[in-house]
C-alpha cells in the first residue's frame, strides 16, 4: 500500500538535483515510498517550453501505477501516427497501432505541462520543488553525502543526506564532479524549433515529417511537426539555414539542447514552412522558438558511490521516436524503488549497483538505435512493424541478464524474469460490477506484488501464505484460473490468520494467455512494473526466499556500493 507523506520537518535522506520531468518522478517515487527527500533546481520557473512531448504508452503505464495518469490521460493529446511527404506527395502512413491489451496508446504532452503535473503530484505528498537553489559541491564518504546549496537569495547552506540523485540535464553539474565519461558526438546541423499554430486540414492526431532531397546528394530538407494540445498547434523542428547561426559549443563541449539567445521569428519558420509544407500553411501565434543542436552521449557508469545519475546526465540522443524523457523516467523508477528498499532495511546496499547493470545497456541501445534512426530512418532497425512500435514504445525493455532476474521458467515465448509485466483485461471479483485490469489492482501498491494462479483456492491459500510470511514489503494476489469455481473476494488463509490475498478471477482468460502459466505458477512483479521471477507455484517458497535473498548482501562484506575510490572532495563551477 502506499505510504503517507512522512514529516517534512525530519532531515532528507535523498536529494535530488533537477526538477524536470526524470528529477520530478525520481521524487515522486520516492515520497510515495516514504522517503524523506528534497529536490532543488537552479532555474526561478519552469521554462515554457514544449522541449520533449512524446509520451510512451510504457510512461503512462508507470504513471497508473503511481496514480497520475489520469491527470495526464485529461491534459495531452494522442499521437495516432506519421504522415510521410517526399516532394510535397504523400508516401506512406505510419499507424501507432499497439495490440488491444496495452492499455495506453502514445501521447504528445508539451514538457511544461508534464512537469506542471508532476510537480503538484509530488507536492501533494510533502516536497515542494526549491527553484532558484543549485549544488555547488558535494563530498561523500562511508555512511552518506554532504553537499553544500546556495538558494536564490544567494545563502550557502550545508546538507546531509544518505543519497544524491543528478537529474540535472546534459551539463550536469553532478556528472561532472564526480568524472564520469560522456563519450559522444555532436551532429553538425544546427536546427530549429518553434511553437506554432498551422491553418492546415491535415488529420487531427497525426504527426508530419516532409522532405525533399538534396540536389548535391548531401542529407535531405527535413520538417517534421508534432501536434500539441490546441487546434492546429505544432511543435515544429528543421534545419536551421547558415544565417540564422549555430549556437555557441558550450564550454563543456556538450553541443545539446536549446540555445540560450534569441530564438527565430515567425518569418523564419514561415520561409522553410512554404517550401517543405505538404500543402499551403500559413502559420501564426508563435509562442517560442530556439535553435538547437544534437548530440549522442552516454556515461561510462550511471553512478559511484552514494551517487547517481539518471536522464540526459547520464544519456543523450537525437530526439527521434521521442526515447529520452521516457527513458529518464524510467531510469527514476528503477533507482528510486531500489534506494527506497534501502532506506527501509529491505535490501542491502549492494541493490543498487543494479541500477547501472541494468540501465545502462538500455541507455547504450537507445542511444545506438536514436542515432541510426536519425541517419536511416524509422525503418532501419531489425524486426517488423509491430516489434518497432513496440519497441518505441519501450515496452520491450528487459532485463533478463540483469543482477536480479530469476531463471527462465515456462515456454520460451512467455514473459520471463527482467521483462515487462504485461497487463491484462477482463479480471474480475465478487464486489466489483464490472471487469478489472490488472493496472487498476496494481495502483498504488508500493513493494512488490506476487501474482500466485491456479484453479485450486485452497493451494493458493497456501502459497499466499508462504508469501505473507516471507520477510520485506511483498504482498500476494491471487488469479484463479477462469474454469474454477470461487466466489469470494478473498482467499482465506490456511493459517488462520484473516485473508491471505485478494482474489481476482481471470474471467477472460487473458492472464493465461498472456502469462502463459503452464499451469499454476507464480511471478513476482518489481515495483517497476518487470517480473523479478516466475515459478511453478509448489515452489512459491523456495522461488521466494531466492528472489528476496538476491536483493540482499552478506552483512559480513564491505558494502560494494560505496567501496571504490574513496571520498570525493569536489568544488565546482555550477554554471
Amino acid at each position: 500500500m502506499a505510504h503517507s507523506p512522512t514529516d517534512t520537518h525530519a532531515a532528507p535522506e535523498v536529494l535530488v538535483t533537477g526538477a524536470g520531468p526524470v528529477g520530478l518522478s525520481a521524487a515522486a517515487e520516492l515520497r510515495r515510498r516514504g522517503v524523506r527527500c528534497r529536490i532543488v533546481d537552479r532555474l526561478p520557473a519552469r521554462l515554457p517550453y514544449a522541449k520533449a512531448v512524446g509520451i510512451q504508452p510504457r510512461t503512462l503505464e508507470l504513471w497508473d501505477r503511481m496514480g497520475l495518469v489520469r491527470d495526464v490521460l485529461e491534459t495531452a493529446v494522442p499521437l495516432r501516427g506519421q504522415l510521410l511527404y517526399v516532394d510535397g506527395r504523400e508516401q506512406g502512413r505510419i499507424e501507432l497501432s499497439l495490440p488491444p491489451e496495452v492499455p495506453y496508446g502514445f501521447a504528445a504532452l508539451p514538457q511544461y505541462e508534464t512537469e506542471r503535473l508532476l510537480e503538484e503530484y509530488v507536492a501533494g505528498l510533502g516536497t515542494v520543488v526549491e527553484r532558484g537553489t543549485e549544488l555547488l559541491s558535494f563530498t561523500q564518504d562511508a555512511d552518506g553525502v554532504t553537499a553544500r546549496l546556495r538558494n536564490a537569495s544567494g545563502a550557502e547552506e550545508e546538507l546531509r543526506v544518505r543519497y544524491l540523485i543528478g537529474c540535472d540535464g546534459a551539463h550536469s553539474t553532478v556528472r561532472k564532479a564526480l568524472g564520469l565519461s560522456y563519450e559522444g558526438d555532436a551532429f553538425p546541423e544546427a536546427y530549429m524549433l518553434g511553437d506554432v499554430e498551422a491553418d492546415w486540414d491535415l488529420p487531427h492526431g497525426y504527426g508530419v515529417r516532409s522532405s525533399r532531397p538534396s540536389p548535391d546528394g548531401g542529407s535531405a530538407d527535413v520538417l517534421v511537426c508534432i501536434p500539441l494540445p490546441g487546434t492546429g498547434r505544432y511543435r515544429m523542428s528543421m534545419k536551421a539555414p547558415a544565417a540564422q547561426g549555430a549556437p555557441d559549443r558550450p564550454a563543456d563541449g556538450v553541443a545539446h539542447g536549446l540555445d540560450g539567445g534569441d530564438g527565430p521569428g515567425l518569418a523564419d519558420l514561415q520561409a522553410v514552412v512554404d517550401r517543405l509544407a505538404p500543402r499551403p500553411t500559413r502559420l501564426s501565434a508563435l509562442r517560442w522558438s530556439s535553435v538547437f543542436r544534437i548530440s549522442h552521449r552516454i556515461v561510462d557508469r550511471y553512478g559511484e558511490g552514494r551517487v547517481f545519475v539518471a536522464g540526459d546526465a547520464a544519456h543523450i540522443h537525437p530526439p527521434t521516436g521521442a526515447q529520452g524523457m521516457n527513458t529518464g523516467v524510467q531510469d527514476a523508477c528503477n533507482l528510486a524503488w531500489k534506494l527506497a528498499l534501502v532506506l527501509r532495511g529491505g535490501a542491502g546496499p549492494a541493490l543498487l549497483a543494479s541500477y547501472d547493470a541494468e540501465r545502462r545497456p538500455v541507455g547504450e541501445e537507445i542511444v545506438g538505435r536514436t542515432v541510426r534512426h536519425a541517419t536511416q530512418g524509422m525503418e532501419s532497425g531489425p524486426g517488423d512493424r509491430r516489434t518497432l512500435l513496440l519497441r518505441e514504445a519501450q515496452l520491450l525493455v528487459e532485463y533478463r541478464d540483469g543482477p536480479l532476474s530469476g531463471a527462465p521458467y515456462g515456454p520460451e515465448e512467455a514473459p520471463q524474469p527482467g521483462d515487462r509485466a504485461p497487463d491484462c483485461p477482463g479480471l474480475t471479483t465478487a464486489l466489483a460490477a464490472h471487469p478489472l485490469r490488472l493496472l487498476d489492482v496494481l495502483r498504488g501498491r508500493t513493494g512488490h506484488v506476487v501474482l500466485l494462479y491456479g484453479d485450486d483456492p485452497v493451494r493458493l491459500a497456501g502459497a499466499a501464505d508462504l508469501v505473507r510470511a516471507a520477510a520485506g514489503e511483498v504482498e500476494p494476489l491471487a488469479v484463479l484460473a477462469r474454469e474454477a469455481r470461487q466466489d469470494e473476494a478473498a482467499l482465506p488463509s490456511e493459517a488462520g490468520r484473516g485473508p491471505a490475498a485478494p482474489l481476482y478471477r481471470d474471467a477472460a482468460g487473458e492472464f493465461a494467455r498472456l502469462y502463459l502459466p503452464g499451469g499454476a505458477a507464480g511471478f513476482v512483479v518489481r515495483p517497476d512494473g518487470q517480473l523479478g521471477a516466475r515459478f511453478p507455484l509448489p515452489d512459491t517458497g523456495a522461488a521466494l526466499s531466492g528472489y528476496l535473498s538476491g536483493l540482499s548482501v552478506d552483512p559480513g562484506l564491505r558494502d560494494p556500493v560505496v567501496a571504490g575510490d574513496g571520498d570525493h572532495d569536489l568544488e565546482l563551477d555550477a554554471r
